[in-house]
């Protein structure tokens, strides 16, 4: 690994949809976050990863309702964690973390991902923390074989390129300021839905580039995508097809708990 042990600032995306989720409802709680998954919030795992890897230094957890997160007594550790601070998001994810760089109190490199990614684990962080250190920004995708061999049944959204059908594994690198009018492009087409926002929310502003400007390889296309920001831009092919489950849905949710229940034999 290139990242120095404890070097990383780790964000959680913690956030509630402008419309009321599915899942929360039917579970009675809040903010999809906290949702149980395998008997407990499912931003639990995920945090709980974060914080164990050697290279992550702090955790940010960032949703509109820090004060939900402390008086649930299942996720109230969070609150009391030294590593951990919370901070209020605004309407989008790319406007909130603009709102933090602006700060200049986040130290880099960056590694952002979700509080529904479950089955988030430590080597799958080893794999983005090797493979994104040195770029400005890299974006995790999981190609559609790596995900199919092992979970035939699983179905997810995929983006075709030369080299494959790519679906997002939902963690981002920004390794330097340099980052930032990616960012801020990000912002832009976030705010007017009319512009593809669904793909930017799942696959991120590289990949949406690669798309639009319909480049033959995701690979290639996301590298050069930077060099048109002046920035190293990096594509992680993620080697575990977990890395693009998250719990989105009912029948996720399902095969995660039966994937960690498999994983407790």
């Amino acid at each position: 690994m290139n990242a120095a042990a404890s070097d990383i600032t780790a964000i959680l995306l913690a956030g509630a949809r402008p419309v009321p989720d599915p899942l929360a409802v039917a579970a009675g709680v809040a903010v999809k976050p906290l949702v149980p998954v395998a008997g407990e919030p499912m931003i639990n795992r995920p945090a709980r990863a974060l914080l164990a890897h050697p290279a992550v230094g702090r955790l940010v957890v960032l949703t509109q309702a820090p004060e939900l997160f402390a008086a649930d007594p299942a996720t109230a550790w969070l609150a009391e964690h030294p590593e951990v601070r919370f901070e209020r998001s605004g309407g989008g994810i790319a406007s909130s973390l603009i709102a933090l760089l602006d700060r200049g109190d986040l130290p880099f490199p960056l590694l952002m991902t979700t509080a529904d990614h479950v089955l988030l684990d430590g080597s799958m962080l080893d794999q983005m923390v090797r493979e994104a250190s040195g770029a400005d920004i890299a974006v995790a995708m999981v190609e559609r074989r790596t995900l199919l061999a092992r979970y035939p049944g699983s179905r997810r959204t995929w983006l075709k390129f030369r080299d494959g059908w790519w679906s997002g594994a939902n963690i981002f690198w920004f390794g330097s300021g340099k980052a930032r009018p990616v960012i801020a492009l990000w912002q832009e087409v976030e705010q007017d839905r009319k512009k593809g926002w669904k793909i930017v929310s799942a696959f991120g502003p590289l990949t949406l580039l690669g798309a639009v400007l319909r480049i033959a390889t995701l690979r290639g296309g996301i590298a050069r995508v930077g060099r048109r920001f002046g920035i190293v831009a990096r594509l992680v092919a993620m080697e575990k097809a977990e890395a693009c489950i998250d719990a989105d849905k009912v029948d996720d949710v399902m095969l995660i708990e039966g994937i960690l229940a498999d994983a407790a034999e």
